[in-house]
């Protein structure tokens, strides 16, 4: 499963967890508009880094947080490039 249907399954578990509905995911959506709030993010990216190994946002020096659901999930894809 590549990274980017990964980060969607995993966004998607964790909105039903959350009771959040979640919009359709696309590149250019806003994560702020995903209904997620920081504990959600948090999930997630802890999520990720148990299934895939990684967690760009400590392994960079100077990883910033994204914006958007396409920067979130470069940021997943350019690590294991």
């Amino acid at each position: 499963m590549s990274s980017r249907l990964r980060i969607f399954s995993v966004m998607q578990q964790i909105a039903e967890e959350q009771k959040v509905t979640l919009p359709p995911l696309r590149d250019d959506l806003p994560l702020q508009d995903t209904g997620f709030d920081s504990l959600a993010f948090a999930i997630l990216v802890a999520r990720l880094e148990d299934d895939l190994g990684v967690d760009p946002f400590t392994t960079a020096e100077d990883a910033a947080f994204p914006s958007t659901v396409g920067e979130f999930v470069r940021a997943y894809e350019n690590v294991h490039a």
